[in-house]
């Protein structure tokens, strides 16, 4: 959305328009493991440990990838009171346990769930609760991290095309109604977190409580994070040469 803003598609207010700044629903990164969790994966830090294999979606091409990186950074972070040099050796160490970055989350999910590579997957909440409930029943286990990365899903019309086509009232309508009690038990029963408190409660042995940080508020802008992680020669190519 902010790209669309740039190129003038978006107005910049778009986020003013909605509740919850534009998100109806929001997700965020844990842990799928195999089941019985054989590798004792509880934790960031497991992640980081010799004899553990991970999967992992690309970062440099893949949301889910780039989420997984960002809250491995946020949660080193932290543990490490803010140290970027311990914050580094901690991820370039995790990135050396992953040998290779699929190229998308459902590939990554592919390869840990149905050709039984690596020791856990590091993925959506929503995406960890389907292979778990729905794909694979009894075989894997989702683990929670003490702290980790927010997921949001904002919403927003597209000023320049529905103005040009004289939908604006239906496009609307539309995302106004994601914020309805129905669409907020649909968003649930597909495991991402509602904004709607009602319906979270009624589902919350769904969601556990888990401590999550903003990747915005920690790391800046979406432009300011490609730039500094993902472009090229960025924080991950950086790291990830020392695997």
């Amino acid at each position: 959305i902010e790209l669309l803003v740039k190129k003038g598609l978006v107005k910049a207010d778009w986020n003013t328009r909605l509740p919850d700044n534009a998100v109806p629903y929001t997700s965020n990164v844990v842990f799928l493991v195999r089941k019985g969790n054989p590798k004792h994966i509880q934790d960031w830090g497991d992640l980081a440990k010799d004899g553990v294999q991970i999967v992992l979606a690309n970062p440099k091409t893949t949301g889910n990838g780039r989420y997984a990186f960002l809250g491995a950074y946020g949660y080193s972070l932290k543990v490490n009171n803010g140290d970027e040099g311990k914050t580094k050796d901690f991820v370039a160490a995790l990135l050396k346990n992953t040998p290779v970055f699929e190229n998308g989350g459902r590939a990554a999910t592919t390869t840990f769930s149905q050709r039984n590579i690596g020791d856990v997957l590091v993925t959506f909440e929503n995406e960890a609760n389907y292979v778990s409930k729905k794909l694979t029943q009894d075989q894997f286990e989702i683990v929670y991290p003490s702290y980790t990365i927010l997921s949001e899903a904002p919403v927003a019309v597209v000023d320049s095309v529905v103005d040009k086509k004289g939908t604006r009232a239906a496009a609307e309508a539309y995302l106004q109604n994601l914020w309805s009690e129905p669409a907020q038990e649909l968003a649930a029963n597909l495991y991402l977190r509602p904004r709607n408190a009602e319906v979270l409660a009624k589902h919350k042995a769904d969601f556990p409580e888990i401590e999550t940080f903003n990747p915005n508020e920690k790391f800046g802008s979406w432009e300011e994070i490609m730039k500094k992680f993902f472009a090229d020669g960025g924080l991950f190519d950086q790291l990830s040469s020392k695997k």
